[in-house]
């Protein structure tokens, strides 16, 4: 988990990227307690305040969005999707898809299996008397 943070490739669960807010709200959260306890952000609504309250949090903001993208790659998406209202709060609930998509193999390790000795049809005997509706005709 969490390979390749500030990185737009791969996919990501639902996990990794609900636990991706939770660190950014605390990160927030943290760092204007420790910004308002020293000073440096204030109730004033100055240029020099939004500025550094910019600058504080861009690091979250870059990590979330790098996680968002990364989140619709599992959807196969783009990561542009991410910039439709509510599609974030979609993502936390919806699955992704199930195997290899154009952004990569499945994070949970699923796909679906297609090989040919997975049913064993050596128990099955083929059925010969069958009349045209469908009924068999004797019991063997």
């Amino acid at each position: 988990m969490f390979k390749n943070p500030f990185s737009f490739n791969g996919r990501i669960r639902r996990l990794e990227y609900g636990l991706s807010y939770l660190i950014y709200f605390a990160y927030a959260f943290i760092a204007g307690g420790i910004g308002g306890l020293f000073g440096f952000i204030d109730d004033s609504d100055s240029t020099q305040n939004n500025l550094l309250i910019w600058l504080i949090l861009s690091p979250a903001l870059v990590f979330l969005i790098f996680q968002g993208a990364k989140r619709c790659h599992d959807r196969n998406n783009s990561g542009w999707w991410q910039i439709i209202p509510f599609y974030g709060f979609w993502m936390l609930f919806a699955d992704g898809e199930i195997g290899d998509n154009d952004y990569g193999p499945n994070p949970k390790g699923l796909n679906y299996d297609f090989s040919e000795d997975k049913y064993d049809n050596s128990a099955a005997t083929p059925i010969d008397d069958v009349d045209e509706d469908g009924i068999i005709k004797s019991e063997k």
